[in-house]
């Protein structure tokens, strides 16, 4: 009998594909829900529900580099909440499902929260010269399946014969994925009815909004 996985990313505290994500996850029938890191950041704004749609659909979470408490956040009631569920997050997860070996970790094995995985063009096309450094670094990890975020890059490669997995951004990509064990099938799901943006960063949300504002009469 196969086991179906949900996996999602940095969902930066926007809550709208976050529940989309899970909701599809449960119509599918997961058997477990994985999230690799940055759960708050700078999305939405809405740190305290997402938070609270992770813990309420048991999402196996862990750690990300944005998950701190902002300084700026005065409200007592909402720091505790924060601080509280950051404290319970680990750098990484170890997982046996199927007799597959899963690890999860934010950016990059062991436990690193920075750097990261990253593989992809701007276009969303796997750079071999990018891809290689990585055999190598990941040759010793005793897994199967490595899950990783940070990157905001949506692929399911294999290095060797470990498959890495990077669900990209709930809210950015408009990813999350869906992993059928043992077939080691990996399905990309996309969120908000928008097209996969298989690569995203900042550099080119900056570049978007000075051509919006260029473009302003």
């Amino acid at each position: 009998m196969s086991i179906r996985i949900g996996i999602l990313s940095d969902t930066h505290a926007t809550t709208a594909p976050l529940r989309e994500a899970l909701d599809i996850f449960t119509s599918k029938g997961v058997e477990h829900i994985i999230c690799a890191g940055d759960v708050v950041g700078y999305g939405q704004d809405e740190p305290e529900e997402t938070i609270a749609l992770l813990r309420q659909f048991n999402c196996l979470t862990v750690i990300g580099n944005h998950d701190v408490v902002p300084d700026a956040l005065v409200d007592s009631a909402s720091r505790e909440v924060l601080q509280s569920f950051f404290d319970s997050l680990p750098k990484k997860i170890e997982l046996l499902v199927e007799d597959k070996k899963i690890y999860v970790v934010h950016a990059h094995p062991p436990d690193s929260l920075h750097g990261g995985i990253k593989i992809m063009d701007p276009e969303g096309r796997v750079i071999a010269d990018k891809k290689s450094p990585w055999l190598d670094q990941l040759a010793s990890l005793d897994s199967d399946i490595l899950i990783v975020g940070h990157t905001h890059q949506v692929f399911a490669e294999y290095f060797g014969s470990l498959l890495v997995i990077n669900p990209g951004s709930t809210c950015f990509n408009h990813t999350c994925m869906l992993l059928t064990l043992p077939e080691m099938t990996v399905e990309i799901l996309s969120l908000s009815n928008k097209q996969p943006v298989m690569t995203w960063n900042w550099s080119h949300f900056f570049q978007k909004q000075a051509s919006r504002s260029e473009s302003k009469p």
